[in-house]
């Protein structure tokens, strides 16, 4: 489990990232200030990546970012408008907020790092990639005609032992279309 950040570690963090960096809206400025004048706020904030699966969170970001200047999460709402943000902070200063700052090597920052928290709702598998993906096929469908070619052989060898002919033809002809459709396949291990 997740040691939690303490409330100092986030002003800190907080005032370091707003003496270097310049946000694209400047309600977000003031979030953020709001915020770290308002201890019993901080203890219910948590950064995280990946804000748009959180129930209620904000996105921002710096002119040094691509992404979006700005976004407010509220279940499955999303306004741009900081305002609302803001009154809703206001108004509901028990629940968790989560917040994601979006800046130039925000994933390499060990400023940042040091305060982020694992996103609990996350979907699992998330961050497994199309390639990953197919990888994992490719093992599961080797591994899978590995297991048939070997069940297929010691049936072809009791076959052998009991010299039952016909149930050998049958099975070398199962094996030869077993390698035959496989040769066809992309391969990932071949043994």
């Amino acid at each position: 489990m997740q040691t939690p950040i303490s409330v100092q570690d986030k002003k800190s963090f907080i005032d370091w990232f707003l003496n270097h960096f310049q946000l694209k809206k400047r309600e977000s400025v003031w979030i953020l200030n709001y915020l770290v004048n308002h201890d019993d706020l901080l203890t219910n904030v948590h950064f995280i990546r990946e804000a748009r699966f959180c129930p209620r969170a904000i996105v921002m970001s710096s002119h040094c970012s691509d992404e979006v200047p700005f976004r407010f999460y509220k279940n499955q709402l999303v306004t741009t408008d900081a305002e609302k943000s803001f009154h809703d902070i206001r108004l509901n200063q028990k629940e968790p907020l989560y917040i994601q700052l979006n800046f130039k090597n925000a994933n390499q920052n060990a400023f940042y790092v040091a305060v982020l928290e694992d996103n609990p709702f996350i979907p699992e598998g998330f961050f497994i990639t199309k390639k990953d993906q197919e990888l994992a096929k490719k093992l599961l469908d080797n591994s899978l005609y590995n297991y048939k070619k070997k069940m297929l052989r010691e049936q072809i060898d009791r076959s052998l032992d009991n010299k039952d002919e016909q149930t050998f033809l049958k099975l070398v002809e199962q094996l030869h279309k077993l390698e035959a459709y496989y040769s066809n396949q992309p391969k990932l291990l071949k043994q």
